[in-house]
């Protein structure tokens, strides 16, 4: 049976809450870094993280920013999109999981939605030793900037047929990314995957790419 449980996380001079899930004998654990004005309870990402815990893999979803940030980001909507700040909190994340070992000693992934898949390739750059792969869902790897050219990981970049202008981004940051990168386009879904089947693609994907590299 699984294990689950909320955890503060230190990450700098703030505690972050994140919600943990822990299989038996996890082959691997994924770090997921939501979308911009979203949370860790977001239900496509929570829909993502079953499948994975049920292909063994322990998840951890997080709130990047403070209660307090929070409510400033309610307002200015500007937090959301600083990427320096969101990747240094996965980066603090990521050393907690490696050294807490909450999930053992599993390998470490990152599965990054929208400006939050920026914020997982830029912290994939910053702990190439530790991440062994990202999964991107309709990400903006673009704001990744520099970063992109040092990334090592194994990554997929996973966007709907019908989200144009982010398609063309991952085109062209598939090209600055390194070459067991891979791009997948779901046929017939937006930017969101709210048609019949498409988050179930998404979800199979990422299971198959996090089992693949982190197993």
């Amino acid at each position: 049976m699984d294990v689950r449980n909320e955890v503060q996380i230190p990450a700098g001079d703030v505690q972050l809450t994140a919600d943990l899930r822990v299989p038996p004998e996890p082959a691997g654990v994924v770090l997921f870094a939501h979308g911009s004005g979203s949370s860790r309870r977001s239900p496509r990402n929570v829909a993502v993280a079953q499948v994975l815990n049920r292909s063994a893999l322990c998840t951890v979803l997080v709130d990047l920013l403070s209660p307090a940030e929070e409510a400033v980001d309610a307002r200015t909507r500007q937090l959301r999109f600083d990427i320096g700040l969101l990747a240094g909190r996965l980066a603090a994340i990521v050393d907690w999981l490696a050294t807490a070992g909450p999930c053992g000693s599993a390998p470490i992934g990152l599965f990054g939605a929208s400006t939050g898949a920026a914020a997982a390739l830029v912290s994939a750059a910053e702990r190439p030793d530790v991440v062994r792969a990202v999964v991107s869902r309709g990400g903006r790897p673009d704001l990744a900037g520099a970063a992109l050219d040092r990334v090592t990981a194994p990554t997929l970049l996973l966007v709907g047929g019908l989200d144009d202008q982010v398609l063309t981004l991952n085109e062209q940051a598939r090209e600055a990314l390194p070459e067991s990168a891979e791009l997948t386009v779901v046929p017939g879904a937006g930017h969101l995957f709210e048609e019949p089947g498409a988050l179930a693609q998404v979800s199979d994907a990422a299971a198959t790419w996090f089992t693949d590299h982190l197993g």
